[in-house]
């Protein structure tokens, strides 16, 4: 070799080595520049991403998920194996040999780049699912050289930190996949309403198609783009040998087909659910309730709770429809525009109507016989006003609409449709079936009731809350009527004031004088004259029938001779009221509660006198699922067995507090019994089962009450308008809240046996006349029995609580004259 080539062969030596010194340098630098700055990855390790809380019905049912990141951890061992395969043939086939970076794929993506730049197309990444960790976990998305490197070198340190396993939990659980899905557990809830293994092949290559851009593959916006990079990913499966081509072909075949647009499926209770969210929040904070991971499970029983819904609204519209016709829910001139824009505008309305089947029509045409309407779907399917379907509504399905006047008063009988209906009306319509429709497709005219209400149901034994409607319509109105509207309950408060009574010495059949009751206030005040809602004086009748006509003047006069301050704290014992003034009106029911609280009280009674919290939360969870709140905390030492062996079965400790005795519930259960058989809940005599309740109606109708109790199942209605004012004339509890309880009992109790009350030890029941309390004549029909404390009976000579609030001897009838009674 010449000197020449020596010369040039020593110079590219060492230019090499310069070079590679140079190059060793220059990447150590890197190393150095770039790595000593970057996040602890070791952070990893305590991994504890936010996850959604989820609240739960009685029975399993979804009811609410709460979340600002929508996620559900899952382990790795518990993700299906099809899962991971789908992920890792579209993301990173290397995963389990490449060290973070896959030079192998960063060199493809590099060619085929070239490529994709020449042919004006997106170019494509080559990040492994290791930098997407270390993207997603400790860096940003800013699309920089910088930012890449230190993306290579965290991969690099995580992967030497952490197995395989543990970096593809981290990524399963962390990516976001549209829909506000967080992590593979919430995408396949969200997208299909299923649990991860219940996930078919085609579902499970369609979330794994999600992870480079959602928006892009939006199942139902995007379908064609959707359904193509889903059999791309299925293609991807086959080709790495995780699916056969058989499997592959039956897949790609399918339609995607996800749930709802993307809801996970839920049951609707909205009131219920809402209360639970403050209950949470108020105990665990934000930051727990919404990333926390949370699971509730509560006391709702979803097919109570669709009883009630439904018999709620049922029974405000019946109300309202006989109060009449308030007028449309809009107008709209039909020829101010082109059919084309009026019929955009009108499609584009959105008013909460409270009923699934109910419909917004816009009425197009009025005779007196009949209105030609248009419904939403019927304009959407029409192109021209001349060839939009036609649908009616008939005069007769408009007469009870009848022009609403001040005070709940009606106008004059309707005649013509054109006295309620015009052209432009927007009304809520619902179709009917008709024998004979008078034109096109047959509605009837309906309107959003204007009063409001609430239901509850709940178990009088444990004080779980097994269903509740705050209000007509939660969309309409958040404010929850049943837990957070404080109204006066009237009527249904005396059993609380009887209950006094039985326990200072009166029976069911001790004779009250029923006649008029006046009370002087106070210096400038006036008197006090309350009266019964019949404006009649009664005489003397016995406390059963105090309770069963509900008679005022009996009660006050009861009221006065127990004193007050008896009456003040019942009605702190049952936690009605913990501040009721000592004023003589308070018995009959002046004072202020809440749905929810009254009709707790009424389960203390019917329960034998044990006392009740509410509660709508049996159980609450962490997310790694240890319990952290149980309602029920009584201990069972033998509960938990491994198998059956004829054991005697475990007895829980009773630990519920006595608030009235098991005796005085008795006489009152019966009694309230009565209100039903013969009193003012005598419309629920007819479901032929043992029930029993009290109405309650306060000062000129502004708010109506049932609550009533089967043996195992105690509910609590209340109607009445958010601005109190009055129902009408001749409108009351029994009236208005009672057929709503009638019809709630039919359905709930249905299938149940129907159960006599159970009668506690003490109880001696005899045959008595159940107007004079006196003992029953041999084959007198229609004596009942009463119930008395052993020891006690009714006697001949019943003293009477006159009106010198005193009680006086009597045989037959009280003595003559006023008794100083103005």
């Amino acid at each position: 070799m010449s000197k020449k080539w020596k010369n040039i062969l020593g110079g590219l030596i060492v230019f090499t080595l310069v070079s590679g010194i140079l190059a060793v340098v220059g990447g150590l630098y890197i190393l150095y520049s770039f790595g000593r700055d970057l996040p602890d990855y070791n952070q990893l390790a305590n991994y504890e991403p936010p996850v959604v809380s989820r609240i739960y019905a009685g029975d399993g049912s979804l009811l609410k998920e709460y979340a600002r990141e929508k996620r559900l951890f899952v382990p790795i061992n518990a993700i299906p194996p099809k899962v991971i395969q789908a992920f890792l043939s579209a993301e990173d086939q290397n995963f389990y040999t490449h060290i973070g970076i896959d030079f192998k794929g960063l060199l493809r993506a590099v060619l085929v780049n070239v490529k994709n730049v020449v042919t004006n197309r997106r170019p494509v990444g080559a990040s492994t699912i290791t930098q997407q960790v270390a993207k997603n976990f400790l860096l940003t998305s800013e699309v920089r050289l910088e930012r890449k490197i230190k993306e290579a070198i965290l991969s690099y340190r995580i992967e030497q930190a952490f197995t395989k396993d543990q970096i593809l939990e981290l990524y399963l659980n962390e990516i976001y996949l549209g829909q506000n899905s967080y992590g593979v557990a919430a995408a396949a809830l969200n997208y299909f309403g299923k649990s991860l293994d219940e996930l078919e092949l085609e579902e499970i290559a369609y979330l794994a198609a999600l992870p480079k851009a959602p928006s892009n593959y939006h199942p139902i916006r995007r379908y064609d783009a959707a359904k193509g990079r889903r059999d791309w990913v299925i293609g991807r499966m086959e080709i790495e040998g995780f699916i056969s081509e058989e499997e592959k072909l039956a897949a790609q075949e399918l339609p995607l087909a996800t749930v709802d647009g993307g809801r996970a499926r839920t049951f609707q209770a909205d009131y219920f659910a809402e209360d639970v969210r403050r209950e949470l929040k108020k105990s665990y904070g934000d930051d727990e309730l919404y990333g926390g991971g949370l699971a509730v499970r509560t006391t709702l029983s979803p097919r109570l709770q669709q009883i009630a819904e439904r018999e709620m609204k049922n029974g405000l519209v019946t109300y309202d429809r006989r109060h009449g016709w308030r007028g449309p829910l809009d107008k709209m001139d039909l020829f101010a525009s082109p059919y084309e824009s009026w019929k955009e505008t009108f499609l584009k309305r959105n008013t909460p109507l409270g009923i699934p089947t109910w419909q917004e029509a816009v009425v197009l045409e009025v005779t007196d016989e009949m209105a030609i309407i248009a419904t939403k779907e019927a304009l959407s399917s029409s192109e021209t006003y001349d060839n939009l379907l036609k649908q009616s509504i008939s005069l007769e399905e408009v007469k009870w609409a009848r022009k609403w006047l001040p005070g709940e008063t009606r106008g004059p009988q309707v005649k013509s449709v054109a006295e309620v209906l015009v052209q432009g009306d927007i009304i809520a319509v619902e179709a009917i079936e008709t024998e004979d429709p008078a034109f096109g497709d047959p509605f009837g005219l309906r309107q959003i009731p204007e009063i409001n209400g609430a239901l509850v149901a709940m178990d009088p034994h444990t004080g779980r809350v097994l269903a509740m409607v705050g209000g007509y319509d939660f969309t309409r109105s958040e404010y929850n009527r049943a837990t957070q509207a404080k109204r006066q309950p009237g009527s249904a408060f005396k059993p609380f004031v009887y209950s006094v009574a039985l326990e200072n010495g009166f029976t069911p059949s001790s004779i009250i004088l029923d006649a008029p009751f006046v009370i002087d206030q106070g210096f400038g005040m006036g008197k006090w004259k309350p009266r019964n809602s019949s404006d009649k004086f009664y005489g003397p009748s016995t406390l059963r029938l105090g309770i069963e006509k509900s008679r005022n003047l009996m009660t006050v006069r009861l009221a006065q001779n127990l004193k007050m301050d008896k009456i003040v704290e019942v009605a702190d014992r049952f936690n009605i009221n913990n501040d009721l003034p000592d004023l003589l009106s308070m018995s009959l029911g002046a004072g202020e509660t809440t749905l929810l609280d009254l009709t707790a009280a009424y389960g203390m009674i019917v329960n034998g006198g044990n006392e009740i919290q509410p509660s709508l939360i049996d159980r609450i969870q962490d997310r790694h699922g240890k319990t952290i709140f149980r309602h029920d905390d009584r201990n069972c030492v033998n509960c938990i067995s491994n198998d059956w062996r004829n054991q005697q079965a475990p007895e829980l400790p009773d630990l519920r507090d006595e608030v009235l005795d098991p005796v005085t519930s008795y006489q009152l259960v019966s009694m309230m019994e009565g209100v039903v058989q013969r009193g003012t809940g005598v419309r629920i005599r007819s479901l032929g089962r043992p029930l029993a309740g009290k109405t309650g109606t306060t000062d000129e109708s502004f708010d109506t009450w049932f609550v009533g109790f089967s043996p195992d199942l105690v509910v609590g209605v209340f109607v009445g308008f958010d601005a109190p004012r009055s129902l009408g004339r001749n409108e009351e509890g029994s009236s208005v809240a009672v057929p709503i309880f009638r019809d709630f009992m039919r359905d709930a109790l249905k299938d149940e046996t129907p159960i006599p009350f159970r009668i506690p030890e003490g109880v001696r029941l005899v045959r008595v006349d159940p107007v004079t309390g006196q003992l029953a004549s041999t084959g007198q029909r229609n004596a009942i029995l009463e119930a008395f404390r052993q020891g006690s009976f009714p006697e001949e000579n019943q003293q009477v609580l006159d009106g010198f609030n005193s009680l006086v001897q009597t045989k037959t009838k009280l003595r003559t004259g006023t008794g100083g009674i103005y």
